[in-house]
């Protein structure tokens, strides 16, 4: 079994900045950790992935520049650092490996 924890959520002005650890704890699996957010009344959307073998990532238009996914092997963390957010920024943010999801955490950003 994995467990996923996301944290780092809050509410923050326009232009700032915030940092979302997935910390996974359980036995290790491999897989590709992706971010997903769901906005009131929106689809869920894909944010950004970084893949199990080679660290690459990838993100959504909407957040590239502006976001990074990374990853700390020791700490079984995956982290989200978010800059010059926007109040479009605004939902819960998920973080996925495998079938494994965990409880999200709320972005809030204000104009």
């Amino acid at each position: 079994q994995v467990q996923l924890v996301e944290s780092g959520g809050g509410l923050v002005q326009a232009g700032g900045s915030l940092r979302l650890p997935c910390a996974a704890s359980g036995r290790a699996i491999p897989g590709n950790t992706i971010w997903y957010r769901h906005a009131p009344g929106k689809v869920r959307e894909f944010v950004a992935t970084i893949t199990w073998s080679r660290g690459q990532t990838y993100y959504a238009d909407s957040v590239k520049g502006r976001f990074t996914i990374s990853r700390d092997n020791g700490n079984n963390t995956v982290y989200l650092q978010m800059e010059k957010l926007k109040p479009e920024d605004t939902a819960i943010y998920y973080c996925t490996l495998q079938q494994f999801w965990g409880q999200g955490t709320q972005v809030t950003v204000s104009s």
